[in-house]
């Protein structure tokens, strides 16, 4: 409870930090008129349109509330995973993958990834496109990028990608939606993932995040495979602790730096992976601890979270489990 509560006040924190004096429309402060003459200088827009473009942007004070608490740090870890791995994204990943099977199985031979893994993160982004967000995109990114000082610069950068990505891809500004955050689609992609990772899986000509599940599994699946996933191996394995020394091992760092040996000394037990391999300690709370390898830290490229990652392996595992469950019957009766 003291944890939301503190979450809670940082929350009204930043909106009274951000959100109590109103500011002039995006398209008369200054530093929107500056960004707008560089984009105009290095990206050939039209100075003109881009005026007019932000005279119509919306600040949006719930999106600072939101970005103040997300669900990583005000929920247990219990609360977080109960609210991701249920009954109804098991059912919903199966189904997903029974639907797309092919387009899975295909990712998987061209990029290496398991297909319970792209199908998870789907599942735990958008309940497999049912909730793509309700927030204009450019609205977010604008709110963020020049009333958000905590992270500005990333948020500008990827105003800058949306921008460009809609130009590049004919996409209406205005009508795309998303996260508070400015994800959106099927796989939540920030802009500046999907003008780098995205693929047209589906060779329809175009990539479509929001009405092509194809092109958004294939998208997952090439993210993954670019940030260094490594095809057969483990991602995340239990593991039993010992005394108190491996206590600063779990210091919530998410990269494996590690060696399981080291760890080991430090009273770590583990199976499942060689002494030499790096490894992470990951302590999602005092009943569940893991040790994370270089997959899982993979999957926090996607979401910079031990429990976001934790999470969607855990859906994965699940979704792959009941597809087993459902074959055995059918097996059985051959």
């Amino acid at each position: 409870m003291k944890r939301v509560a503190f979450f809670a006040l940082l929350s009204l924190f930043v909106f009274a930090a951000y959100g109590e004096a109103k500011p002039p429309p995006y398209s008369k402060r200054p530093e929107v008129r500056a960004y707008i003459r560089e984009l105009v200088a290095r990206h050939g827009f039209v100075e003109k349109e881009l005026a007019y473009l932000f005279s119509r942007v919306r600040r949006e004070d719930l999106v600072l509330q939101a970005i103040a608490a997300p669900a990583e740090k005000v929920r247990t870890w219990q609360e977080y995973r109960e609210m991701l791995v249920n009954e109804r994204r098991i059912a919903g990943g199966v189904a997903f993958w029974k639907t797309h099977r092919a387009a899975l199985a295909r990712a998987e031979r061209d990029f290496g990834v398991p297909a319970e893994y792209v199908v998870a993160i789907i599942g735990v982004e958008t309940q497999y496109g049912r909730n793509v967000g309700k927030w204009r995109v450019v609205d977010a990114l604008t709110t963020l990028a020049f009333d958000y000082p905590p992270r500005a610069d990333f948020f500008r950068d990827e105003l800058t990608s949306y921008l460009l990505l809609a130009r590049d891809e004919g996409i209406n500004v205005f009508a795309t939606r998303g996260s508070y955050a400015g994800a959106f689609g099927i796989p939540q992609f920030m802009p500046g993932s999907a003008r780098r990772y995205a693929v047209d899986f589906d060779s329809s000509g175009s990539i479509d995040l929001h009405r092509s599940p194809s092109d958004a599994l294939g998208s997952v699946a090439n993210f993954l495979h670019r940030h260094g996933w490594r095809s057969g191996a483990e991602v995340l394995l239990p593991a039993r602790v010992q005394g108190e020394a491996w206590r600063p091992y779990a210091d919530g760092s998410l990269e494996p730096k590690r060696t399981l040996a080291e760890l080991a000394q430090a009273g770590v037990e583990v199976a499942g992976a060689p002494p030499q391999e790096k490894a992470v300690l990951v302590e999602l709370d005092s009943s569940d601890v893991r040790v994370g390898l270089n997959n899982f830290y993979v999957l926090t490229r996607y979401n910079r979270s031990a429990f976001y990652a934790s999470a969607a392996f855990d859906l994965a595992q699940a979704v792959k489990q009941r597809l087993r469950d459902e074959a055995k019957p059918h097996e059985e009766g051959k």
